[in-house]
């Protein structure tokens, strides 16, 4: 984990799984209606990672 890179929305949540990943550079969202309202604006697909064990 690179803990100088600036973290995304991810910070906020609580899962352990999904704070893994808030300093990776992507621009992740968690489930929520931001993201399906900013992907429907841009007229963008979802990608939803369901995690992996």
């Amino acid at each position: 984990m690179n803990l100088t890179s600036t973290p995304n929305r991810l910070i906020d949540e609580k899962s352990p799984y999904l704070l893994q990943h808030a300093h990776n550079p992507v621009n992740w969202f968690p489930w929520c209606d931001e993201a399906f309202s900013k992907a429907k604006s841009e007229n963008k697909p979802i990608f939803l990672s369901i995690g992996y064990s």
